[in-house]
């Protein structure tokens, strides 16, 4: 049996074996040529076809110190190793070619995304790549590097008041009234749009089944839309009923009160940009949920320092709810279990708020000190 494709947090890169065919573009690199001759070794070469065929085929890597620390091995899908540097790229990816199969979509014509940030980073990159125009709303709230990133991939950017999604002027419907003004155009709607959760149903499952060789004892990961929870918990209940599907969830969001009690109530708040919800989208309806953990910032704060001075990670916000949820998950579940998580994206995207002990004092919250 082949070595697992598992990297430690402390150990150069290696090349992860790429999973079968995959719907749509995330798929197997073109053999475009062999190493000329005169190379010590002949091998195909693995180069791919612009920045679409570089989504997805993350490798796994094993956070070491974490792992140390509760006897099992804590994954974590190295998301931020997509081009656009997200897990969000899968989800535009699958939702911008499921409309151009249906002809929604023709040549020219603009995307519109209601977006906390890196959906509509992923869009804007992909927009790009095949010649179509970039429209976002955000909400004022949400990092200046996420905007200013927009910008400068060419996206129109709005920005909005931050409103629940019950007012009329929530970034969501927002983006939805203008796509209807516009000629040759879709609303992205990744919260409701089952492409979303498709994406990671077709990718990012199969790739971690294969990754762990089957192994894997639990999935935990934070929601947004839903879609990359949704989907990854879905493939994987296909494949063994016994893998735990765990939702992470900050303060502020209602999906923990859901899960323990069948509704939704709103608790405290959070700094982290982009995961938790006050409704159950479409894409997280029908999905396997067998328990949540409820992460405060603190917690997740300290995750996000750990990571870096430990296991030399500069993660986001996301990444900290997840992290953390997936260690206590490890310390309740005991030695000698793979429990696999997301890394959404990297640091860099809220260096001026996570790692700015100003800011951070500015939200009650202190900078975490972490011995290496």
């Amino acid at each position: 049996m082949a070595a697992r494709d598992i990297h430690f947090a402390n150990r150069d890169r290696r090349p992860s074996p790429l999973v079968g065919a995959f719907l749509l573009r995330v798929r197997e690199p073109k053999q475009v040529g062999r190493i000329k001759p005169g190379c010590p070794t002949e091998k195909r070469m693995d180069i791919r076809n612009g920045f679409i065929d570089t989504i997805g085929n993350t490798p796994l890597i094993r956070l070491n110190s974490l792992s140390e620390a509760t006897g099992c091995n804590i994954l974590g899908k190295a998301e931020f190793l997509n081009p656009g540097g997200s897990v969000k790229d899968r989800a535009a990816l699958f939702i911008i070619e499921d409309a151009e199969r249906q002809g929604k979509l023709r040549p020219g014509g603009t995307v519109v995304e209601g977006t906390a940030g890196n959906t509509g980073i992923g869009l804007a990159h992909i927009c790009n790549a095949k010649g179509y125009r970039c429209l976002i709303v955000i909400p004022e709230t949400q990092s200046q590097e996420k905007i200013d990133l927009l910008r400068t991939l060419g996206a129109e950017v709005r920005t909005v008041p931050a409103v629940p999604y019950r007012d009329p002027n929530n970034y969501v419907k927002v983006s939805g009234r203008l796509a209807e003004e516009l000629d040759n155009a879709i609303w992205a709607n990744q919260f409701d749009n089952l492409a979303n959760r498709q994406a990671h149903y077709a990718t990012t499952g199969p790739e971690i089944w294969q990754q762990t060789e089957g192994t894997v004892d639990a999935w935990v990961a934070a929601t947004g839309t839903g879609g990359t929870y949704a989907g990854v918990a879905l493939y994987l209940k296909e494949q063994s009923s016994k893998v735990r599907c765990v939702v992470a969830d900050p303060m502020g969001s209602g999906l923990y009160s859901w899960v323990k009690t069948g509704e939704i109530h709103l608790e405290g708040s959070s700094v982290t940009e982009g995961i938790g919800n006050s409704r159950i989208t479409a894409n997280m309806q029908d999905v396997p949920i067998d328990d949540a953990i409820q992460i405060a910032d603190p917690e997740a704060l300290e995750i996000i320092y750990q990571l870096l001075h430990r296991d030399g990670l500069f993660m986001g916000g996301s990444v900290g709810i997840n992290v953390a949820a997936a260690y206590r998950l490890a310390k309740e579940m005991g030695p000698g279990h793979t429990i696999v998580t997301v890394l959404c994206d990297g640091g860099a995207r809220y260096q001026s708020r996570l790692f700015n002990a100003e800011w951070l004092a500015s939200k009650g919250l202190q900078m975490p000190q972490v011995t290496t």
